[in-house]
């Protein structure tokens, strides 16, 4: 470290009047404490036996380190603070038996974790094993502070701590009956369990029993610390089936009800992991009536943002199964994700929109999800959000989920077809949401009504982008789906006028089609073709290309096929 700023040259110079007044206070004890024994008439009786009765409660070698240590941290402005001759002084006062000494080693730890700005040297950790463990309740209080400021800054790697045996008597703090010191001890724990060995040494150290106790606290800070651990260790599927069968899930659950927004926000999160295992599921809701489920929709509607957005997440893990999906419908969820879609933050609105998506998988769900206002809130979030992938792939999702014969006019009614086709008209759509899209637009192009309702929209730019997305055959899918929304609308004349701008490239993606590997391409090429040919323009355009080689080499190998499948027939018949 370098030269002190005036600042820590002061609290250096308030730290030596303490231990110093602590010293003098401590002298002044001994001294009194002598006079009374030697006034005693039990000790006059034989001044010898006397002399022996007595034991200093400051070792010569414990008094002379703590001179050191003074004169060190009075010179510490010359000097390192973390230098050989401090490490030394700081060893001897921390495994002293005396309180006091201790106190000097754990607040002078307390002001290096508020100032330091490097790495705390590995060496420095050792007197943190006796400190922690001293019966002195300031001791631990100020030790196990500094720890957890150390750890928050980055000053000790996480794993060194485990390394250097410190794990257990930071758990045995837990176990005290101090709020403090059991705040900064489960604090410790939730920054020890955000690494995978740590959490496993937590675990099998036996940390999970006590930090679920003190989830309970009624102290609001180790109750938040305590569930913060347990949201950590819920990261690692091993210690999920421990905490499952160590009581984890009711605790959790009844959490989700906790004043405190920030316990709401960990219980729920931790609640979201284990749900992500579909294994818990059952254990999970089998707490009450439809209790979690009931819980957690009531948190959609937290003032806290993170707090709705993760009850959406966790909504979102439970709701796999079909039963699930109308549960949570029947629970009237519709105006919640409403609210939740229509929020600023786009955390609660990428959350809530992937719930929905869920939730439109069941076929039960889709007539009540397909509202008015359900799907003019979709097509808004495809207007205004091209460039959110989250957003307009799960809205092009959801509406695809909903298309059915008897959902046709409301889709039709809603802003849902301006949304689609203005964002693949969009250059900052994205290439994976754009596959939805087009996918979308692909299935209500193959109903009637409403590929008559597309035609409104239909104009250079979208036709021009239909044919380009057609051509990229290097994107399977979005290549296939826009070549059937140009086959399902070819034969009106508002779109052939367009198309007939684009022959070549046309001629060029339908030529790849008739050669493609995969039957569905060749055929829907073929029928692409006879469609084009009942316009002049194209038939002429068509006989002259040489799509018309290759329509005879698949006739030819269709004509061989056939041949074969007749001769395996028959001596099938045979």
């Amino acid at each position: 470290m370098g030269q002190l700023c005036g600042k820590c040259m002061k609290l250096l110079q308030d730290f030596v009047s303490f231990v110093k007044r602590m010293s003098s206070s401590l002298v002044q004890r001994i001294k009194e404490c002598l006079v009374m024994i030697s006034e005693c008439f039990c000790l006059k009786r034989n001044g010898s036996e006397a002399r022996q009765l007595y034991k200093p409660v400051l070792q010569p070698h414990e008094k002379e380190t703590a001179q050191e240590f003074l004169q060190h941290i009075e010179t510490g402005f010359k000097m390192s603070l973390l230098g050989k001759n401090c490490l030394e002084a700081l060893r001897k006062l921390a495994f002293s038996e005396n309180p006091g000494l201790q106190q000097s080693a754990a607040l002078y730890y307390l002001h290096l974790s508020q100032h330091l700005t490097s790495q705390l040297p590995e060496e420095h950790l050792e007197p943190y094993y006796a400190l922690l463990q001293s019966s002195d309740v300031e001791v631990q209080q100020m030790s196990s502070l500094s720890l957890v400021n150390f750890l928050l800054e980055g000053n000790i790697n996480r794993d060194l701590v485990v390394q250097m045996g410190l794990l257990e008597p930071i758990l045995e703090l837990l176990e005290l009956e101090d709020f403090t010191v059991q705040c900064n001890a489960c604090a410790c724990i939730m920054t020890l369990a955000a690494s995978e060995s740590n959490r496993e040494a937590i675990t099998s150290a036996g940390g999970v029993i006590p930090l679920l106790a003190l989830a309970n606290s009624y102290d609001p800070r180790v109750q938040q610390n305590a569930v913060g651990a347990i949201l950590n260790l819920t990261q690692s599927e091993w210690i999920q089936q421990v905490l499952c069968r160590e009581g984890a899930l009711p605790v959790l659950t009844l959490l989700l009800e906790s004043p405190d927004t920030e316990v709401q926000y960990y219980s729920c999160t931790a609640l979201s992991n284990l749900a992500a295992n579909s294994h818990h599921h059952e254990a999970m809701l089998r707490t009450g009536e439809g209790f979690l489920l009931r819980t957690l929709i009531s948190l959609l509607s937290s003032s806290v943002e993170k707090v709705s957005s993760q009850a959406c997440v966790c909504l979102r893990n439970l709701a796999v199964s079909a039963h699930i999906q109308a549960d949570i419908i029947a629970m009237d969820v519709l105006p919640q994700l409403l609210s939740l879609l229509a929020s600023n933050s786009t955390d609660v609105q990428q959350a809530s929109i992937a719930l929905l998506w869920k939730l439109s998988q069941h076929p039960g769900n889709q007539d009540t999800l397909t509202c008015g206002e359900m799907l003019n809130t979709l097509g808004r979030l495809l207007l205004t959000h091209k460039t959110d992938p989250v957003l307009v792939g799960h809205a092009a999702c959801i509406i695809k989920n909903l298309i059915l014969p008897q959902n046709m006019q409301r889709i039709m009614e809603s802003s849902c077809f301006e949304g689609l086709l203005y964002t693949i008209l969009s250059s900052d759509v994205q290439e994976e949401p754009l596959h939805y899209v087009i996918a979308c637009l692909a299935e209500l192009a193959k109903h009637e009504g409403s590929a008559l309702h597309m035609l409104q929209w239909m104009d250079e730019s979208l036709i021009k982008c239909l044919v380009k997305l057609a051509g990229q055959l290097q994107h399977t899918e979005p290549s296939f789906q826009a070549a059937s929304i140009i086959q399902h609308v070819i034969c009106h004349e508002k779109v052939r006028s367009l198309l007939k701008y684009h022959i070549t490239e046309i001629q060029y993606y339908l030529m790849n089609f008739l050669t493609h590997r995969e039957i569905r391409f060749q055929q829907l090429g073929i029928s692409t073709i006879c469609k084009l040919q009942e316009d002049p323009e194209f038939s002429s355009a068509i006989r002259q290309s040489q799509l018309m080689e290759h329509l005879e080499r698949v006739h030819q190998q269709t004509e061989e096929t056939q041949k074969l499948l007749r001769v395996v027939i028959s001596h099938m018949d045979i």
